[in-house]
């Protein structure tokens, strides 16, 4: 999908591209696309491995107590 490796990766470039963001006294508008774009690939990664770690959990619960009911 992108060639951020990992959560903690992705996360980091969210974390520095709010930062520029919020340091910024005149808004660049030539600036935003390309932070926009990162962004939006590091938040698809962040929200497929949230994903990911969800249905994990979820397969993992199920498999704990086979008979408690499925939402």
């Amino acid at each position: 999908m992108s060639d951020i490796n990992g959560f903690n990766a992705a996360y980091k470039i969210l974390q520095a591209n709010a930062e520029k963001l919020r340091r910024q006294d005149d808004l660049d508008i030539d600036s935003l696309v390309p932070i926009v774009e990162e962004s939006a690939k590091a938040y698809q990664v962040c929200k497929e491995r949230i994903a990911a770690v969800r249905a994990a959990l979820q397969e993992h619960l199920k498999e704990e107590n086979p008979d408690a009911p499925q939402k």
